[in-house]
């Protein structure tokens, strides 16, 4: 017997990831962190796709491709150390997915982390990258203030896109309190 069971934002992100991207398809993580979600993406893409990854620090690149290399998969990402503003800098094809897991790189010190301003030049240029029905998933942690402070900035942004070209889903787990993660999940439309 196959079970769903909704875990958490980051789970939701996954179950996106699978329905979205297939073989062939080119796709962005904006925040590569340690490597877990372009590791996953580079499966989805297969041979014949690409995982474009940013991330402005060093040991997230490092470990990210000793991941991919561990996993025989390097071959199916580029990797760039620089912040996900730079986007439209080294990816100029149309993608299917794109996802940003906003915060710190797990285990640091927590200094280096996303902010709203960067956050939306990368996320403005990866609408503008989507392929008709491509999707950009984002894990918000409200949890901490840039966090606050980034989920108070991008849901007023996001209602404002017009719903002839975007369908937006915000989900949070109401009965965990304001500050627990959340999921948005963007799909560009046919226009």
């Amino acid at each position: 017997m196959n079970t769903f069971v909704l875990r958490s934002a980051r789970h939701l992100a996954e179950i996106v990831f699978e329905k979205v991207v297939r073989p062939g398809d080119r796709v962005v993580d904006a925040t590569m962190g340690n490597g877990y979600d372009t590791l996953k993406l580079c499966h989805l893409v297969g041979d014949e796709g690409k995982v474009y990854a940013f991330d402005i620090q060093e040991l997230a690149l490092k470990n990210t491709q000793a991941l991919l290399e561990a996993n025989g998969l390097l071959s199916r990402a580029e990797l760039f150390l620089c912040g996900h503003e730079k986007m439209k800098n080294h990816v100029a094809y149309p993608i299917k997915f794109c996802a940003f897991n906003l915060g710190w790189l797990p285990g640091s010190d927590k200094v280096v982390r996303t902010n709203w301003v960067t956050t939306k030049q990368a996320l403005e240029q990866a609408l503008s990258l989507l392929c008709p029905h491509g999707v950009c998933v984002l894990c918000v942690y409200p949890g901490h203030p840039e966090g606050k402070v980034e989920k108070n900035a991008l849901i007023p942004y996001l209602s404002s896109l017009p719903s002839q070209e975007y369908n937006v889903l915000w989900q949070q787990f109401v009965n965990a309190g304001a500050d627990a993660p959340q999921c948005i999940i963007i799909q560009k439309q046919t226009i």
